[in-house]
């Protein structure tokens, strides 16, 4: 019983990094297929999965195309009730299921002034009003899952759920833009990227080069901060 999951360039694909979080982190059984969303193969490549246009792209056992991550993450929850991928929890389960919608449907300044890149550090990047608005509301959310979960972490609802897997690019933008957040959140993009399956997804997108580097915005560079 093994999933088919059509994903994008690893270092930049934030929504592809969601759908394989989804499979990895909840130890269900996949293949990965990389389709080529910089080398213009795309197309292509989903040929098969139409009318899927966008990666990630789920396929299961017995065939169905499952395409956008919200109804990829209901459909898996739905098979694998055993696998506790939403809290336990009602409120909880009510309070991720809204981070993760606000997640897939908002956030547009933070998601087109950082587009995700796992390569390294942009320092001194600047950060307008309407981008330090979706950082606070981030922030918002965070706080309020927190609070219902009454927890102090590591994960949003104390262990890891699928709100993890949607904040996930989240946090890496936050790391690979040094942007502004506060030491809570800031322990958290931490928390997230020193965990292992994150760490093995971005040293396996590590291994391609690219001629122009997407997303090389020119500026001062640091490295990618060490994790645990």
């Amino acid at each position: 019983m093994t999933y088919d999951l059509y994903i994008g360039d690893r270092t930049f694909s934030s929504w592809s990094l969601r759908g394989w979080l989804m499979l990895e982190k909840f130890h269900l059984p996949y293949r990965a297929h990389l389709v080529g969303l910089y080398s213009g193969t795309m197309t292509a490549d989903l040929a098969e999965l139409a009318p899927a246009a966008l990666v990630p792209v789920l396929r299961t056992p017995e065939g169905i195309v499952v395409g956008e991550t919200m109804a990829m993450a209901e459909t898996l929850a739905e098979r694998h009730p055993d696998a506790a991928m939403w809290p336990d929890d009602p409120a909880e389960r009510a309070t991720a299921r809204w981070l993760c919608a606000a997640m897939a449907a908002g956030f547009s300044t933070l998601r087109r002034d950082c587009p995700m890149q796992l390569r390294q550090v942009n320092k001194g990047f600047a950060v307008s009003d309407a981008l330090q608005a979706d950082l606070e509301r981030v922030e918002e959310l965070w706080n309020h899952a927190r609070a219902v979960s009454d927890t102090d972490g590591p994960w949003l609802f104390g262990r890891y759920t699928l709100a993890d897997v949607f904040y996930a690019p989240v946090a890496a933008r936050i790391v690979g833009y040094d942007l502004p957040v506060s030491e809570m959140a800031r322990a958290y993009c931490k928390q997230t990227i020193s965990d292992p399956a994150f760490k093995a997804w971005r040293a396996e997108g590590l291994k391609v080069t690219y001629d122009p580097v997407p997303y090389d915005r020119g500026g001062p560079m640091e490295p990618w901060p060490e994790s645990d």
